[in-house]
């Protein structure tokens, strides 16, 4: 994994100093032992290696990280929200997000697989708001912690960034955003992208392509949103 970058490593250190911080730390430490926890403890700040606060364009919020393994045991999590490692079957909300991103964004070509560090990349925070998660067991670190952590770096992207387009979609990702400053920043809404909400508002949302016009008035550089192939010995699949 590559190094936490400045700007958010001063805030993780800051945080981390906190009694909750600690707390939950403490609880991780005791749960590794007798559980396995995703995402690998190594990738669960990598969201905060590809590009730093000041830089970031574009906030996708998502829940806790997948808690599945595919091949070889290999985790679904890598630390980056609706993102997989590569060589994992691409997870349903992925899958319906790369379907609006076809209708949305011309030649946008579905890939074959789920990782999504080339939005990383480019300024796309893949944010969950809870960071670590017990295999087979969804949402099982709610309430250590984390989203009092997730809630203050928002706030610094709130507060020390000079303009970002935030995709907010589900009423979990909605009431995280409830402190966005509308005028400094994009919010767009919509319902989740599970097939149990995305035929309700979330297909045709268009927010990829809104995101991009946005950007271009701040005179921001837009998101490339395609993902390229990643070659490898085993190739990843839709859900049927």
């Amino acid at each position: 994994m590559s190094k936490i970058l400045p700007q958010w490593q001063a805030i993780i250190t800051r945080e981390s100093q906190q009694p909750y911080f600690v707390a939950l730390q403490k609880t991780l430490v005791e749960q590794r032992k007798q559980h396995v926890i995703f995402p690998q403890e190594e990738d669960v700040f990598n969201a905060f290696t590809y590009c730093d606060l000041t830089d970031i364009k574009v906030v996708i919020i998502g829940q806790d990280p997948y808690h599945g393994v595919g091949k070889n045991n290999q985790p679904q999590a890598h630390g980056l929200a609706f993102s997989v490692n590569p060589d994992i079957k691409i997870p349903p909300s992925l899958v319906n997000i790369y379907k609006e991103l076809a209708t949305d964004i011309d030649g946008f070509e579905i890939p074959e697989h789920g990782n999504l560090v080339e939005w990383a990349k480019q300024g796309v925070l893949l944010l969950n708001t809870v960071l670590t998660v017990k295999q087979a067991q969804a949402h099982a670190h709610a309430k250590l912690g984390w989203e009092k952590f997730t809630d203050a770096i928002i706030e610094e992207i709130n507060q020390n960034n000079n303009g970002c387009c935030f995709l907010l979609w589900g009423s979990h990702a909605q009431k995280k955003g409830n402190n966005i400053n509308p005028n400094k920043h994009c919010i767009l809404t919509s319902v989740h992208p599970s097939p149990l909400s995305a035929y309700r508002g979330f297909f045709g949302c268009q927010h990829f392509s809104m995101a991009n016009q946005w950007l271009i008035k701040k005179h921001k550089t837009v998101i490339d949103w395609s993902v390229s192939p990643i070659r490898s010995d085993h190739q990843t699949r839709l859900f049927d």
